[in-house]
């Protein structure tokens, strides 16, 4: 298939677009930016993928020049990836920014597209979203306007006639991810220092990168194939689902067994609960995969923060 990816610059955009160019589809891969800068992960990732894909720099979606991509190419699908993250943990995030940079012109999109089908990434942390318990609101500022997005998208899609997918993510984790709780987790290890767990007991879905790639390539697969289904259900795939604690030993006993690193760490008692306890996915592909191997996937993972010194640079 040839594939319109946004977001490839992104920890998820740049794994979805590997195995989609490994699995020998055609990519083309609007940037919002030109990504010229000081060295970065972004950039990393985009060095990695020049020569699979090939890379449109300042076309962000929905722009004129992306609109222009969009008419004058043949594309079996839009892969809608990419989406305004600023400032996302802030309670500050721009809700209606973001939701007009998600959708610039998506009539016109959809039109210069000629009516291909879509697939839109979303997130468990949105609203009316993954298993909370109770509680299904947006997680965030940035959950809702992930939500809104999708909202958006649905009633233009419907009204057009095209057919669109949506796949949710949960916590992906793996090589050349973004500074977050387990890029925490390995750095600090890493500097034989331990680490200080203050929110042991939230419950949350960690999914290792490579398996949520694969699982996005058949669902990217299906949607483009499956024309008697105008409507398909959305797919929210599912790692480890446990409290942050269990997964800290879970990764510690991982890395420990492939590094002479003690991997020490410390469970706080929690008594920050802002935000919800619970939130996951809810269709479990860890064991569903035949094709995956989780010892490789460690193995690789280990071997990214042992050798990369760039690991944690944004």
């Amino acid at each position: 298939m040839k594939i319109l990816l946004t977001g490839a610059a992104s920890f998820t955009g740049f794994w979805f677009a590997r195995r989609l160019a490994e699995s020998g589809h055609e990519l083309v891969c609007p940037l919002r930016g030109d990504e010229i800068g000081s060295p970065s992960i972004r950039q990393d990732r985009l060095a990695k993928l020049r020569g699979q894909v090939q890379i449109i720099p300042s076309a962000p979606f929905g722009s004129e020049r992306f609109l222009g991509l969009a008419s004058e190419r043949n594309y079996d699908l839009l892969c809608h990836h990419g989406a305004e993250v600023t400032n996302y943990r802030s309670p500050d995030f721009d809700v209606v920014g973001a939701l007009k940079s998600n959708t610039l012109n998506l009539p016109r999109v959809i039109a210069a597209l000629s009516g291909v089908p879509i697939v839109l990434t979303g997130s468990v942390f949105e609203q009316d979203e993954g298993d909370g318990g109770d509680f299904v609101g947006a997680f965030s500022p940035y959950g809702l306007s992930k939500g809104l997005t999708w909202q958006y998208f649905r009633h233009f899609c419907e009204s057009s006639g095209v057919r669109l997918g949506k796949f949710v993510i949960p916590n992906p984790f793996g090589s050349f991810e973004e500074p977050r709780f387990t890029a925490y987790l390995m750095k600090t290890w890493k500097e034989g220092k331990v680490v200080d767990v203050k929110t042991p007991d939230y419950v949350r879905d960690n999914l290792p990168v490579d398996l949520l790639s694969d699982a996005y390539c058949s669902y990217v697969r299906q949607i483009a194939s499956d024309k008697a289904n105008p409507n398909p259900d959305a797919f929210h795939p599912s790692g480890y689902v446990g409290t942050m604690g269990e997964l800290v030993k879970l990764v510690s006993n991982e890395v420990q067994k492939r590094t002479d690193w003690p991997c020490e760490f410390t469970l706080t008692r929690q008594t920050d609960f802002s935000e919800p306890l619970k939130r996951v996915n809810r269709q479990s592909i860890l064991s569903e995969s035949g094709k995956w191997n989780e010892s490789i996937f460690w193995d690789e993972y280990v071997k990214y923060y042992t050798e990369n010194p760039m690991s944690n640079s944004e």
